[in-house]
């Protein structure tokens, strides 16, 4: 029997989830013939719970101790949530599949509805961004944690409601926690958001491509490319996300005041659009401040 050893972070739900990694390598080699032993890892992002994203690396501060422990052969397999992770592949490392995605959304916890003067809780450049264009008059204010933190801090600090993503509340069976899940319309999620990606060493792919999802690879692929394309000059929100048929990708300023949205099937061409427009919006701001 082999024995694989799965890295995975250590809050709830990254157990759960890599829980449900282990649950499909098992599927995809036969149950008897494979052992799955979880290893719980620490990242910067989970050391670091106060500062905001930006000012620890945003993206792939849940990512790197872990790839760090792929590429000494540590771990043999890598869950991440692939929203967390860059939107190019470290060297050496691929990801060798990508579960079945469930629910992309954003989730409004604790209300049904914005409103007005309603005071959310989020640390999501992203969220932060899309909700106050939906509604300028919302009081944003930072949150970080885990998903049972935010729940728990949206209580003692007397919040309206916050911001999660609505996969890992169902993984965790807090759907009722759920007073509205944000079409993407309104709020387009992260790219690669409600998938889990298990990365491996470049090489042996084998050791999980029997769990792959070819429908999500084919979507998330396209939403990491958009964003890879944007560049990583641009400090603003980006997001970026495949319905299965055309790919929707937004840029803007953190106040929401600014909004670019496009659509289209080439994730490449959708990325660079995105980064001129942004370019042309600085340029003209300096100009201004001039």
């Amino acid at each position: 029997m082999a024995l694989i050893r799965v890295g995975t972070r250590g809050s709830r739900l990254a157990l759960t989830q890599a829980e449900l990694a282990g649950d499909a390598i098992r599927a995809a080699a036969g149950s008897t013939r494979v052992e799955i032993a979880l290893v719980p890892i620490t990242t910067a992002g989970d050391r670091d719970r106060t500062k905001p994203f930006g000012e620890i690396g945003s993206r792939g501060v849940f990512v790197k101790e872990l790839e760090e422990a792929l590429l000494d052969g540590r771990i043999d397999v890598a869950v991440h949530s692939a929203k967390d992770m860059t939107s190019t592949d470290t060297s050496g490392l691929v990801v060798g599949a990508y579960l079945a995605r469930e629910d992309p959304r954003d989730a409004l916890c604790g209300a049904g509805a914005l409103r007005a003067g309603m005071r959310v809780g989020t640390a999501s450049a992203r969220r932060r961004a899309q909700l106050l264009a939906l509604e300028p008059a919302l009081e944003i204010e930072p949150l970080r944690g885990n998903i049972d933190t935010r729940l728990r801090k949206r209580d003692e600090r007397g919040l309206d409601a916050v911001v999660l993503a609505a996969c890992g509340l169902d993984r965790l069976g807090l759907a009722d926690e759920i007073g509205h899940r944000f079409d993407p319309d309104e709020l387009l999620p992260e790219a690669g958001q409600g998938a889990l990606a298990l990365q491996v060493r470049a090489g042996d792919d084998s050791t999980v491509a029997g769990a792959d999802d070819a429908e999500t690879r084919r979507r998330v692929e396209a939403e990491r490319a958009c964003v890879a394309a944007v560049g990583g000059g641009c400090l603003a929100p980006v997001a970026a996300h495949h319905d299965g048929d055309a790919l929707t990708a937004l840029v803007a300023d953190e106040d929401g005041a600014w909004l670019e949205r496009l659509t289209g099937t080439d994730p490449l061409e959708l990325g660079r659009r995105l980064a001129e427009l942004e370019a042309t919006r600085s340029r003209s701001e300096a100009a201004t401040d001039a």
